[in-house]
């Protein structure tokens, strides 16, 4: 079995203490499928999800808007939401009879998916891209995966991560696949967990976007929900990323329907930014369709803006958050600034703790 332990990571340690004897089930490729099976449906059901959401009373009367609430997604096992997709695909895996997944990653999904496969005994290839800056490449080999470095940027990654698993056979958990539902359904979880918390849908929910898988999937959960009466209405959904470096925001602001592709010489990655630039959102127009749907908007943050609100929220609501995962909450903040919102539920979503 795979040593699960990383070092500096007590979060992820004590999680893996916590389903030592499901996770050693799981991943004994000597036991019947079915028993392992069993065991690791019953580590996401005890481990992934589920995650708070609470008040933030400080940052109200910091920016004058009243019930705003935090979706703290940093409580999953590695940090991120990323893990409620990775989990998923590698049960999914399992079920198929894929022995190895593959994704390219920036740095947290790399570390979801590698932390799921050494639980479930499955071999985990990540490919990064050479030029990036995560600090989180060692976790991913502490956890057993092996790290494939790409010339080029995400999207060359993806693009040789998908051609690998097309020619080994291998599972692709890569976003823009054809796992395109279950990734969907997984976010979908966020949509779930505020609705049992509010007992109906808020007026917002805010979130960072990338390739814009997060957000669409929380759409769609919230868009079940309201089908089904569960909810009076729908939430506008908000998508918030870096300074011109994102098509669904480019999009958005140019009134597009369809996300265009941005000229890939002209983004340029930071520490700060890297988990939200792309020139290519791979599920943008998925996420593009459910802001202009529910009359949502899109808005950009600079870096030193990312920044300054990752100390706030640490400052006045006790979370340590990557600085890139608070560009929710600065489309909200920005568009308070200019149209004074109504009182009402805002949510936010958080998508990552500080390493």
């Amino acid at each position: 079995m795979i040593d699960l332990g990383v070092e500096n990571k007590e979060e992820i340690k004590t999680v893996v203490r916590a389903v030592h004897s499901q996770a050693k089930i799981a991943a004994n490729t000597r036991r019947p499928l079915e028993e392992r099976l069993l065991a690791y449906e019953d580590i996401i059901d005890s481990e992934i999800g589920d995650t708070s959401l609470v008040r933030a009373r400080n940052i109200e009367r910091d920016v004058g808007l009243r019930q705003i609430y935090l979706k703290f997604e940093g409580g999953n096992p590695s940090g991120t939401q990323k893990d409620r997709i990775a989990f998923a695909q590698v049960l999914d895996a399992m079920r198929r009879g894929f022995d190895t997944i593959s994704v390219a990653t920036c740095g947290s999904y790399g570390v979801a998916a590698s932390l799921a496969a050494s639980m479930a005994g499955l071999k985990c290839v990540v490919y990064i891209p050479a030029a990036y800056h995560s600090n989180r490449v060692q976790e991913m080999t502490n956890l057993g995966a092996e790290i494939r470095r790409v010339p080029g940027d995400y999207e060359q990654a993806v693009v040789v991560s998908k051609e690998y698993c097309e020619k080994e056979e291998v599972y692709d958990a890569n976003p823009g696949s054809e796992n395109i539902s279950l990734q969907l359904n997984g976010y979908g979880q966020i949509a779930n967990e505020i609705y049992d918390e509010l007992r109906d849908a808020p007026a917002v929910v805010a979130v960072p976007v990338s390739n814009g898988t997060t957000l669409a999937g929380i759409y769609k959960g919230f868009l079940s929900l309201y089908r089904r009466g569960k909810t009076s209405r729908m939430p506008r959904m908000v998508a918030g990323s870096s300074f011109k470096k994102n098509p669904i925001v480019y999009a958005y602001l140019n009134g597009y329907m369809e996300c265009v592709d941005l000229e890939p010489r002209k983004i340029r990655g930071t520490k700060i930014n890297e988990a939200l630039i792309n020139w290519h959102s791979i599920d943008g127009d998925y996420a593009l369709d459910a802001i202009h749907k529910t009359r949502g908007w899109a808005a950009y943050a600079s870096d030193k803006q990312l920044t300054n609100i990752a100390k706030l929220l640490r400052e006045r609501e006790g979370l340590s958050i990557f600085p890139a995962a608070t560009a929710g909450l600065i489309a909200l903040i920005d568009k308070h600034k200019t149209e004074d919102l109504d009182s009402d539920r805002y949510v936010i979503i958080l998508t990552g703790r500080d390493s």
